[in-house]
Protein backbone atom coordinates (compact mmCIF):
# COMPACT_ATOMS: atom_id res chain seq x y z
CA UNK A 1 0.00 0.00 0.00
CA UNK A 2 3.02 2.21 -0.70
CA UNK A 3 1.38 3.96 -3.48
CA UNK A 4 -1.58 5.29 -0.83
CA UNK A 5 0.63 6.36 1.78
CA UNK A 6 -0.69 3.85 3.94
CA UNK A 7 1.09 1.23 6.05
CA UNK A 8 0.15 -2.24 7.08
CA UNK A 9 1.32 -5.20 9.60
CA UNK A 10 2.21 -8.27 8.03
CA UNK A 11 -0.06 -9.79 10.92
CA UNK A 12 -2.90 -7.61 9.48
CA UNK A 13 -2.03 -9.11 6.13
CA UNK A 14 -2.49 -12.60 7.54
CA UNK A 15 -5.73 -11.93 9.07
CA UNK A 16 -7.13 -10.53 5.76
CA UNK A 17 -6.19 -13.20 3.89
CA UNK A 18 -7.21 -15.82 6.51
CA UNK A 19 -10.89 -14.56 6.57
CA UNK A 20 -10.85 -14.48 2.70
CA UNK A 21 -9.59 -18.33 2.46
CA UNK A 22 -6.53 -17.71 0.80
CA UNK A 23 -2.92 -19.12 2.04
CA UNK A 24 -0.35 -17.48 2.40
CA UNK A 25 1.96 -17.28 -0.64
CA UNK A 26 3.82 -20.55 -0.07
CA UNK A 27 1.59 -22.61 0.26
CA UNK A 28 -0.84 -21.67 -2.17
CA UNK A 29 0.15 -23.96 -4.84
CA UNK A 30 0.59 -27.19 -2.57
CA UNK A 31 -3.43 -27.45 -1.58
CA UNK A 32 -4.87 -30.52 -3.37
CA UNK A 33 -7.70 -29.91 -5.23
CA UNK A 34 -10.69 -32.44 -5.06
CA UNK A 35 -10.17 -33.47 -7.87
CA UNK A 36 -6.50 -34.26 -7.88
CA UNK A 37 -7.22 -36.18 -4.46
CA UNK A 38 -9.67 -38.39 -6.10
CA UNK A 39 -7.76 -39.35 -9.21
CA UNK A 40 -4.69 -39.83 -7.00
CA UNK A 41 -6.70 -42.36 -4.55
CA UNK A 42 -8.97 -43.58 -6.41
CA UNK A 43 -8.39 -47.67 -6.48
CA UNK A 44 -8.40 -47.03 -2.32
CA UNK A 45 -11.73 -44.70 -2.06
CA UNK A 46 -14.53 -45.89 -0.83
CA UNK A 47 -17.47 -43.76 -0.18
CA UNK A 48 -20.78 -44.04 2.09
CA UNK A 49 -24.31 -42.45 2.27
CA UNK A 50 -27.98 -43.52 3.51
CA UNK A 51 -30.92 -43.08 1.49
CA UNK A 52 -34.68 -43.16 3.11
CA UNK A 53 -37.71 -44.62 1.76
CA UNK A 54 -41.08 -44.88 3.01
CA UNK A 55 -43.07 -48.13 3.52
CA UNK A 56 -46.56 -49.01 4.65
CA UNK A 57 -46.20 -51.06 8.48
CA UNK A 58 -49.02 -52.34 10.52
CA UNK A 59 -47.91 -49.19 12.40
CA UNK A 60 -48.45 -47.14 9.09
CA UNK A 61 -45.92 -45.47 7.02
CA UNK A 62 -42.71 -45.66 8.45
CA UNK A 63 -39.50 -43.78 7.13
CA UNK A 64 -36.47 -46.64 6.68
CA UNK A 65 -32.76 -45.81 6.58
CA UNK A 66 -30.73 -47.77 3.98
CA UNK A 67 -27.16 -47.39 4.41
CA UNK A 68 -24.39 -47.89 1.47
CA UNK A 69 -20.76 -48.05 0.62
CA UNK A 70 -19.46 -47.75 -2.81
CA UNK A 71 -16.09 -48.82 -4.71
CA UNK A 72 -15.34 -45.43 -6.65
CA UNK A 73 -12.89 -47.33 -9.10
CA UNK A 74 -15.09 -50.24 -9.96
CA UNK A 75 -18.58 -49.19 -8.50
CA UNK A 76 -19.51 -51.92 -6.26
CA UNK A 77 -22.11 -51.40 -4.01
CA UNK A 78 -22.70 -53.17 -0.93
CA UNK A 79 -25.85 -52.34 1.14
CA UNK A 80 -24.37 -52.02 4.56
CA UNK A 81 -27.63 -51.88 6.70
CA UNK A 82 -31.18 -51.19 6.72
CA UNK A 83 -33.21 -49.82 9.71
CA UNK A 84 -35.65 -47.60 10.57
CA UNK A 85 -33.50 -45.59 13.08
CA UNK A 86 -29.57 -45.88 12.68
CA UNK A 87 -27.73 -45.18 15.99
CA UNK A 88 -23.92 -44.75 17.05
CA UNK A 89 -24.49 -48.55 18.42
CA UNK A 90 -25.60 -50.03 15.11
CA UNK A 91 -23.11 -47.44 13.29
CA UNK A 92 -20.44 -49.15 15.05
CA UNK A 93 -21.18 -52.28 14.33
CA UNK A 94 -21.62 -51.32 10.35
CA UNK A 95 -18.44 -50.38 10.63
CA UNK A 96 -17.01 -53.57 12.15
CA UNK A 97 -18.75 -55.50 9.96
CA UNK A 98 -17.05 -53.02 6.93
CA UNK A 99 -13.89 -53.67 8.28
CA UNK A 100 -13.85 -57.12 8.96
CA UNK A 101 -10.64 -59.10 8.00
CA UNK A 102 -12.25 -62.07 6.37
CA UNK A 103 -14.58 -60.03 4.04
CA UNK A 104 -15.08 -56.63 5.21
CA UNK A 105 -15.83 -54.88 1.95
CA UNK A 106 -13.60 -52.15 2.77
CA UNK A 107 -10.63 -54.41 3.10
CA UNK A 108 -7.57 -52.85 1.75
CA UNK A 109 -9.43 -49.39 1.39
CA UNK A 110 -7.46 -46.38 2.87
CA UNK A 111 -10.63 -43.47 2.40
CA UNK A 112 -14.09 -43.67 3.26
CA UNK A 113 -15.58 -40.34 2.26
CA UNK A 114 -19.16 -39.34 3.74
CA UNK A 115 -21.17 -36.23 4.73
CA UNK A 116 -21.38 -34.17 8.53
CA UNK A 117 -24.13 -36.16 9.74
CA UNK A 118 -24.14 -37.28 13.41
CA UNK A 119 -24.74 -40.79 12.66
CA UNK A 120 -21.33 -40.82 11.44
CA UNK A 121 -20.12 -40.80 15.09
CA UNK A 122 -16.50 -40.38 16.84
CA UNK A 123 -16.87 -44.22 17.44
CA UNK A 124 -18.02 -45.08 13.65
CA UNK A 125 -14.71 -43.11 12.97
CA UNK A 126 -12.33 -44.79 15.47
CA UNK A 127 -13.16 -48.02 14.06
CA UNK A 128 -12.18 -47.29 10.89
CA UNK A 129 -9.14 -45.65 11.55
CA UNK A 130 -8.07 -49.14 13.80
CA UNK A 131 -8.26 -50.72 10.57
CA UNK A 132 -6.12 -48.30 8.52
CA UNK A 133 -9.11 -46.54 6.82
CA UNK A 134 -9.34 -42.45 6.88
CA UNK A 135 -12.75 -40.71 7.41
CA UNK A 136 -13.17 -37.90 4.93
CA UNK A 137 -15.72 -35.65 6.00
CA UNK A 138 -17.70 -33.70 3.19
CA UNK A 139 -18.08 -30.10 3.86
CA UNK A 140 -21.74 -28.83 4.77
CA UNK A 141 -24.47 -29.27 1.67
CA UNK A 142 -21.90 -30.11 -1.32
CA UNK A 143 -23.85 -33.20 -2.59
CA UNK A 144 -21.66 -32.43 -5.81
CA UNK A 145 -18.58 -33.96 -3.78
CA UNK A 146 -20.16 -37.42 -3.29
CA UNK A 147 -21.56 -37.36 -6.78
CA UNK A 148 -21.64 -41.34 -7.36
CA UNK A 149 -23.39 -42.07 -4.16
CA UNK A 150 -26.18 -39.48 -5.11
CA UNK A 151 -26.28 -41.10 -8.43
CA UNK A 152 -26.95 -44.90 -7.59
CA UNK A 153 -29.45 -43.18 -4.68
CA UNK A 154 -31.30 -41.71 -7.82
CA UNK A 155 -30.94 -45.12 -10.06
CA UNK A 156 -32.86 -47.64 -7.07
CA UNK A 157 -35.42 -45.16 -6.59
CA UNK A 158 -36.24 -44.01 -9.93
CA UNK A 159 -35.20 -47.33 -11.31
CA UNK A 160 -36.30 -49.85 -8.61
CA UNK A 161 -38.27 -48.46 -5.12
CA UNK A 162 -40.41 -45.66 -6.43
CA UNK A 163 -42.50 -47.97 -8.69
CA UNK A 164 -43.45 -50.02 -6.02
CA UNK A 165 -45.78 -50.01 -3.02
CA UNK A 166 -43.44 -51.68 -0.07
CA UNK A 167 -45.10 -53.45 2.52
CA UNK A 168 -43.07 -54.57 5.57
CA UNK A 169 -39.26 -54.36 6.07
CA UNK A 170 -38.87 -57.72 4.49
CA UNK A 171 -40.61 -56.20 1.07
CA UNK A 172 -37.80 -53.20 0.79
CA UNK A 173 -35.24 -56.20 1.90
CA UNK A 174 -36.12 -58.29 -0.86
CA UNK A 175 -36.53 -55.12 -3.85
CA UNK A 176 -33.06 -53.50 -3.17
CA UNK A 177 -31.05 -57.26 -3.06
CA UNK A 178 -32.72 -57.85 -6.35
CA UNK A 179 -31.78 -54.68 -7.64
CA UNK A 180 -28.35 -54.49 -6.22
CA UNK A 181 -28.27 -58.07 -8.39
CA UNK A 182 -29.27 -56.33 -11.03
CA UNK A 183 -26.86 -53.54 -10.52
CA UNK A 184 -23.93 -55.53 -10.75
CA UNK A 185 -25.04 -58.42 -12.65
CA UNK A 186 -26.84 -56.91 -15.55
CA UNK A 187 -26.97 -52.92 -15.48
CA UNK A 188 -24.61 -51.37 -18.20
CA UNK A 189 -22.29 -48.56 -16.87
CA UNK A 190 -21.84 -45.49 -19.09
CA UNK A 191 -19.00 -44.53 -16.06
CA UNK A 192 -17.29 -47.90 -17.35
CA UNK A 193 -17.46 -47.85 -20.87
CA UNK A 194 -20.63 -49.40 -20.64
CA UNK A 195 -19.52 -52.11 -19.19
CA UNK A 196 -21.32 -54.53 -16.50
CA UNK A 197 -19.55 -54.84 -13.41
CA UNK A 198 -19.88 -58.65 -12.58
CA UNK A 199 -20.59 -60.05 -16.46
CA UNK A 200 -22.03 -63.55 -16.71
CA UNK A 201 -19.82 -64.09 -19.55
CA UNK A 202 -15.77 -63.38 -19.87
CA UNK A 203 -17.14 -62.80 -23.71
CA UNK A 204 -20.94 -61.93 -24.42
CA UNK A 205 -22.09 -64.19 -27.06
CA UNK A 206 -22.71 -62.03 -30.30
CA UNK A 207 -25.35 -65.56 -32.02
CA UNK A 208 -28.23 -66.84 -30.55
CA UNK A 209 -31.73 -66.55 -29.77
CA UNK A 210 -32.41 -63.29 -27.52
CA UNK A 211 -33.62 -63.86 -24.09
CA UNK A 212 -35.15 -61.01 -21.13
CA UNK A 213 -34.89 -61.91 -17.46
CA UNK A 214 -37.07 -59.95 -15.53
CA UNK A 215 -36.96 -59.00 -11.89
CA UNK A 216 -39.31 -58.21 -9.56
CA UNK A 217 -42.38 -58.61 -12.04
CA UNK A 218 -40.41 -56.90 -14.54
CA UNK A 219 -39.45 -53.72 -13.23
CA UNK A 220 -35.68 -54.89 -13.94
CA UNK A 221 -35.37 -56.17 -17.34
CA UNK A 222 -32.11 -57.41 -18.63
CA UNK A 223 -31.69 -59.20 -22.44
CA UNK A 224 -29.02 -60.93 -23.49
CA UNK A 225 -28.31 -64.09 -26.05
CA UNK A 226 -28.30 -67.30 -24.73
CA UNK A 227 -24.99 -68.93 -24.56
CA UNK A 228 -24.83 -71.72 -27.33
Amino acid sequence: MHNLGHKISRGTIGRILKEAGVDPAPNRQSRTTWKEFLRSHWEVLGTADFFCIELWTVFGLVHYHVFFVIRLATREVHIAGIIPEPNGPWMKQVARNLTDGMDGFLNGYRYLIHDRSTLFSEDFRMTLRAAGIESVRLPARSPNLNAYAERFVRSIKESCLERMILVGGSSLRRAITQFVLHYHQERNHQGLENKIIRPQFTQFPTEGAIKCRKRLGGILRYYYREAA
